[in-house]
């Protein structure tokens, strides 16, 4: 099975995916996070575009209000 690296760790990857995708999931999606694909940060408007290939490197940061 092929696989991407999200936050530093292998995950598995059936097909190539949007963002959009594999935040439903991983149960992330309509949370606000920020997500760097290969390096380079992406848009939220741009995460159902933008595919996730094999070998791809995720970072998600979850975004929390707090005081």
């Amino acid at each position: 099975m092929a696989m991407i690296t999200l936050n530093g760790s292998n995950h598995p990857l059936e097909s190539p995916i949007s963002l959009t995708g594999l935040l439903e999931q991983l149960d992330l999606a309509g949370k606000p996070v920020v997500i760097e694909l290969d390096e380079q940060a992406v848009f939220p408007r741009d995460y159902p575009t933008t595919l996730v290939y094999p070998g791809s490197r995720v970072e998600i940061i979850t975004l929390a209000a707090g005081g």
